[in-house]
């Protein structure tokens, strides 16, 4: 094979785009949906600090939004294997799509209400909640089942340039706008991202379901624990966002460390701009089957990278290991994504994702209270290197007591054969 060929072969494959119209549909609205996202994101936080000047009530928004989270998440992964998840993601985009206007027309007044913006920022955690497991419970059925690796390193694409370009954009309409016009262009984004769901062609459930109840999650709950594979993938996530994710440092390592505020932003999208490079050259993800094993290399290569970027000696080489380790961080995650989207049955497909979404969520809230206390007690530098260090060894000891999700393939795992088979019974792609 020619060096031409073999750049070729490391091309993101854009397949699912070409070949799909509801993953086209599906795709982009989710690209739109976390761009306008990323301008709230950036103007609640923004706002409330310049309204109260408070630290602690920013940062209260954080557990506002966490019990919402866990009660509708759940609750949501339940609907969304009973109801019709297309009419699920237009009505609760359309909920999103309201409550984000209330910001904005609060924002907009000469005294706008502290009191509302936490209610706002409860009421939208909720319906976001709702919605996600809808999402990530369709999205398997818009590509065949060999396009999966493709499309989940697509839509890793999609959120990663929202998440560089969003937040960027965002602080320049703060700065010369005002908060009240973020959340006009996220009420902007989610008016477009539901026009979107609306127009794809209905996608049925495969088989009969139940109305979500308590006994319906509790189902979910044990079918997840029973799964050695879907444990590790959990484990492995909650291992490399408990133990190592470094990001709530960044200001003290710019400031204290390296002496360089000013370049704060540039570690702050170094892992986003190494995801970007890693999802541009995934073309080789779909030739990989033994999933397990490359979550488990890609998430110790996490944990290692940014064990390295605690002992940096200058802020460049230390962004460059930032960037190397959002780059792995990346690929397991679109491992993880495609074990769960390949593997979980059409009638757990809800339920997986709202406990998924879970796993996801708490991790990086319980690191960064890891991170910040360690520093404190310790110093900045190693807080950020012994928590590298011990998601390698999290990893490891994962991988060595889940010895099925390390040896998992993707051609012979009994639930990926189960899942490939029913659809074919079915007609799906």
């Amino acid at each position: 094979m020619s060096l031409a060929e073999r750049l070729r072969a490391l091309r993101i494959d854009t397949t699912p785009l070409r070949e799909s119209r509801d993953f086209r549909l599906l795709w982009a609205a989710g690209v739109v949906f976390y761009f306008g996202g990323m301008m709230s994101y950036v103007a609640v936080p923004f706002q409330l600090y310049q309204l109260t000047g408070s630290n602690a009530l920013v940062g209260a928004v954080a557990i506002v939004e966490l019990i919402p989270l866990l009660v509708f998440g759940l609750y949501g992964g339940a609907l969304a294997d009973h109801v019709d998840r297309r009419k699920l993601l237009v009505g609760t985009g359309a909920a999103q799509a309201l409550f984000t206007a209330i910001l904005a027309v609060n924002a907009f007044r000469d005294e706008p209400s502290i009191v509302l913006i936490f209610i706002v920022a409860a009421l939208l955690a909720s319906s976001q909640a709702l919605q996600r497991p809808s999402r990530e419970a369709l999205f398997p059925r818009t590509v065949a089942h060999d396009q999966l690796p493709a499309a989940n390193a697509l839509g890793a694409l999609g959120s990663e340039v929202s998440l560089l370009v969003g937040p960027a954009l965002g602080g320049v309409i703060l700065a010369t706008a005002g908060a009240g016009w973020c959340f006009a262009i996220d009420v902007a984004g989610l008016v477009i991202a539901t026009g979107l769901y609306a127009a794809m062609r209905p996608i049925p459930h495969r088989e009969e379901t139940t109305p979500p109840s308590l006994r319906g999650i509790a189902e979910g709950v044990r079918y997840a624990f029973g799964r050695r594979d879907l444990l590790g993938t959990y484990f492995v996530d909650i291992a490399a966002m408990l133990l190592a994710i470094p990001v709530v440092l960044f200001p003290a390592l710019a400031e204290d460390v390296f002496e360089r505020p000013e370049l704060l932003g540039l570690l702050y999208s170094a892992q986003t701009a190494g995801a970007l490079v890693a999802t541009a050259l995934s073309g080789w993800t779909s030739r990989v089957h033994h999933h397990g094993r490359a979550i488990v290399i890609a998430a110790a290569a996490y944990g290692g990278f940014v064990a390295l970027a605690g002992v940096m000696p200058g802020f460049w080489t230390a962004a460059v290991c930032f960037a190397l380790a959002g780059a792995a961080d990346l690929i397991s995650g679109m491992f993880r994504a495609t074990v769960w989207s390949q593997t979980i049955p059409e009638s757990m497909r809800g339920r997986l994702a709202g406990i998924e979404m879970l796993s996801y969520s708490i991790g990086p809230l319980g690191g960064q209270v890891r991170a910040g206390v360690t520093a404190d007690l310790w110093s900045v530098r190693g807080a950020i290197s012994s928590g590298g260090l011990a998601c390698v060894a999290g990893v490891t000891l994962t991988a060595m007591w889940l010895r099925s999700f390390w040896t998992y393939d993707a051609r012979t795992d009994e639930h990926a054969v189960a899942e490939r088979a029913a659809r074919a019974a079915v007609g799906d792609p």
